[in-house]
C-alpha cells in the first residue's frame, strides 16, 4: 500500500470517532420523545439529560481530561482506550430500564466523546500535507455529518418499533465503535506528534508552561478566534442538534416520521456541502470570505425558522441554508485553526480546554431550554440565538488569519517568532 493510501486509512479510520461522536448526540434525540413518554419524564429531565450528554458537559468534561493527555502520551494513546468507554456508555443507553441508568449511559458516552476529539482534530491535521489540511480535517467532518444523516434516515424505519427503535440505534453504534476500535489500533502515530517529544528530549529544551496559552499575544488572539467563534456557533447548533425534532414536533407539529425526515435532509445537505466546499475547496478559497459566507447563511435560516410560519417551504428553505452553512461552519473552521494556531506541544490541551467550554456552554443552556420555550416562546428564545450567530461572524471577520498552503510549522515560526 502507497504512502498516499495509507495515510487516508488513518484519516477515515480516525475520523470514525467523529462518526460515532455525532451519532452518540443525534440517536439521544431522535428519541428524545420516546424516552420522555417511557419513563414520564419532566422539562428538568429532559434539560438534565441533553446537559450531560455528549452533547454538554459529558463531552466537556471528557475533552479537559483528553487534551492534557493526549500532549503527553500521544493521539494514539487516547485510541487505545477512549472507545471502550463509548462502547459501555451506549450499551447503558440501549439497555437503560429507568433513569437513574440512562443518566449514567449518557454520562460515559458523553465523557468518552469529549476525550477522542482533541486528539481526532490535532491527528488529522498533523497528519494533512501543508496544500491539503482543510482536505484532511474536512473528512473529520464529513463522518461527523454522515452519523446524523443515517440515523434519523434509520429512524424513519425503526420509530414504528418505538422505544425498540432508538435501543437498536445504540446497539448499532456499540457494533460499529467495536469495529472503528480494532482499525485504530493499527493506525501509526502523529509525526508531528513524534518530532516534538524528539524535541523534548534535548538538553536545551524548556517546556512552555500551559499558562503561555493565555499570556502569548499569538496564542491570546488564536484563543480569542477558537474558542469565540466555536463556543456562540455550538450553542446554537448544539441546541439545534440535540432539540430540533422536539422543536418539529412539539412547536411544528410534525409527526416523527417528517421531523426525522427533515433532519436527514439537513445532514445530507451538510455532507454534501462538507465535501465540495471545505474538502474540495478550503485550501484553495480565501478562508475569511468562505466563513463570513456561511454565517450570513446560518442567520437568515434562523430568521426564516423563528419569524415565518412553521410550515413546509419555509423548513425545507431552513434546512438548505443551514445544511449547506453548516458544511463550513465553526466547526470545520475550529478543527483547521486549533491545529494551525497553537504549538504541538501544548496544541491538544489547548483544544481541550476550547471544547470544555464550547460543549459546557451547551450543556448550560440545555438544562435550561425546555423551560425557556415554555416561558419565553420559541420566537423570543429563537432572537437570542440568531443575535449570538450574528456575535460569531463579527469575531471571524475580526481574527480570521490567512494560512493556506503553509506548513504547521512554518505557521508557528511566523505566529511565535522568539518564543517559537
Amino acid at each position: 500500500m502507497s504512502g498516499k493510501e495509507t495515510n487516508f486509512k488513518e484519516t477515515l479510520t480516525v475520523s470514525m470517532s467523529n462518526f460515532l461522536d455525532a451519532g452518540a448526540i443525534v440517536a439521544g434525540a431522535s428519541g428524545l420523545t420516546l424516552w420522555m413518554n417511557f419513563l414520564h419524564l419532566n422539562d428538568m429531565s429532559l434539560g438534565l439529560l441533553g446537559a450531560v450528554s455528549a452533547n454538554g458537559f459529558g463531552a466537556a468534561l471528557g475533552a479537559l481530561i483528553g487534551g492534557p493527555l493526549a500532549d503527553k502520551y500521544g493521539r494514539k494513546f487516547i485510541y487505545r482506550y477512549d472507545l471502550l468507554f463509548y462502547m459501555l456508555g451506549v450499551a447503558l443507553i440501549a439497555l437503560s430500564a429507568n433513569f437513574p441508568m440512562l443518566l449514567i449511559g449518557y454520562i460515559i458516552t458523553g465523557m468518552a466523546v469529549g476525550a477522542v476529539v482533541p486528539a481526532s482534530w490535532s491527528y488529522l491535521g498533523e497528519q494533512a500535507p501543508a496544500g491539503k489540511r482543510c482536505a484532511n480535517i474536512g473528512w473529520g467532518q464529513f463522518s461527523w455529518s454522515f452519523a446524523p444523516m443515517t440515523i434519523f434516515i434509520m429512524s424513519i424505519f425503526l420509530n414504528r418499533l418505538g422505544l425498540l427503535g432508538n435501543r437498536i440505534m445504540f446497539g448499532m453504534l456499540f457494533v460499529v465503535a467495536l469495529i472503528t476500535w480494532i482499525l485504530q489500533q493499527q493506525i501509526e502515530e502523529s509525526k508531528i506528534w513524534k518530532e516534538e517529544k524528539q524535541r523534548e528530549k534535548s538538553k536545551d529544551f524548556v517546556k512552555s508552561p500551559t499558562s503561555e496559552i493565555f499570556t502569548i499575544k499569538a496564542n491570546r488572539q488564536a484563543f480569542v478566534l477558537c474558542a469565540g467563534t466555536y463556543t456562540l456557533w455550538n450553542l446554537v447548533a448544539g441546541l439545534q442538534g440535540y432539540f430540533l425534532p422536539y422543536i418539529f414536533t412539539r412547536i411544528g407539529n410534525l409527526n416523527n416520521l417528517q421531523s426525522n425526515g427533515l433532519n436527514a435532509f439537513i445532514w445530507f445537505m451538510i455532507v454534501v456541502s462538507t465535501y465540495f466546499v471545505f474538502i474540495r475547496k478550503g485550501d484553495i478559497w480565501n478562508r475569511k470570505v468562505v466563513f463570513s459566507v456561511g454565517c450570513v447563511m446560518e442567520v437568515i435560516a434562523w430568521i426564516i425558522l423563528v419569524f415565518a410560519p412553521m410550515k413546509w417551504t419555509s423548513l425545507v428553505i431552513f434546512d438548505i441554508l443551514w445544511g449547506i452553512s453548516a458544511g463550513f461552519s465553526a466547526q470545520c473552521f475550529f478543527a483547521l485553526w486549533s491545529v494551525e494556531l497553537f504549538k504541538t506541544e501544548y496544541r491538544a490541551k489547548a483544544q481541550g480546554i476550547i471544547f470544555f467550554l464550547v460543549r459546557g456552554g451547551v450543556g448550560v443552556i440545555s438544562l435550561v431550554f425546555p423551560t425557556m420555550l415554555t416561558a419565553f416562546g420559541f420566537q423570543r428564545t429563537g432572537l437570542l440565538l440568531i443575535a449570538v450567530l450574528a456575535i460569531q461572524l463579527i469575531i471571524g471577520l475580526v481574527y480570521t488569519p490567512e494560512t493556506r498552503g503553509m506548513s504547521v510549522y512554518e505557521i508557528e515560526e511566523k505566529r511565535y517568532g522568539n518564543n517559537y
